[in-house]
């Protein structure tokens, strides 16, 4: 928690508590069902939550936002975003379902009342449309844009145009192949000191539907 605590000084208390509570309930859970290594869940405040935090270093979700998290697994990025955006509505999407779970009930826990869950995959959400979809290496770029790209809205209201953010890490030269006009890359040691965010990176993918 003091990761979070260096870089983000000024929760209030309800998004502290909302913090601090995601140790425990996360290692009760990975004992039934892992979603985290276990041989990870020491650095989860590291590792998953403040590497979902990152997201925040390139855009302040407005207030009324309305995002997808595709592939959310055990809830990251989504919950930790949650609690820092408690004005933004999140909906939270895996196709696996003990997965899912975790993430439901993590997200009941601690009070989060702008989270929905739906259990099915990016291509099957049918009638809904988002500001953003954010994934934390769900599949690939050009996979998430042909999955839920037709899912982004046309009229924006944030400082970043309408798209896809995606946490990667490694080389991305062929992912960004025939998406590179459309996308942005920041690297996440740019704003962490850590030496664990030295190969991972936000990417950011326009996504302009008529």
């Amino acid at each position: 928690m003091d990761t979070i605590l260096k870089y983000y000084p000024d929760l209030s208390s309800i998004q502290l508590s909302q913090f601090t509570a995601l140790n425990d309930l996360y290692r009760v859970w990975n004992e039934q069902i892992n979603v985290i290594s276990r041989k990870d869940i020491d650095n989860l405040y590291e590792h998953h939550v403040l590497h979902s935090l990152s997201i925040k270093e390139v855009i302040n979700f407005r207030p009324g936002s309305s995002i997808l998290d595709l592939g959310c697994g055990g809830g990251f990025p989504g919950i930790p975003l949650a609690i820092m955006f408690p004005d933004v509505d999140f909906h939270l999407v895996d196709s696996v379902g003990k997965k899912l779970k975790v993430a439901s009930s993590i997200s009941s826990s601690i009070g989060l009342q702008n989270v929905r869950f739906s259990h099915c995959r990016g291509e099957e959400l049918k009638g809904h449309i988002y500001d953003f979809v954010v994934s934390r290496a769900a599949m690939s770029l050009s996979g998430l844009v042909r999955s839920v790209g037709k899912t982004i809205k046309t009229e924006q209201h944030n400082a970043l145009p309408n798209g896809i953010i995606a946490l990667k890490g490694g080389s991305l030269e062929s992912e960004l192949a025939g998406i590179r006009k459309i996308s942005t890359v920041w690297e996440i040691s740019d704003f962490y000191s850590e030496p664990y965010f030295s190969e991972k990176k936000i990417v950011h993918v326009t996504i302009k539907n008529k």
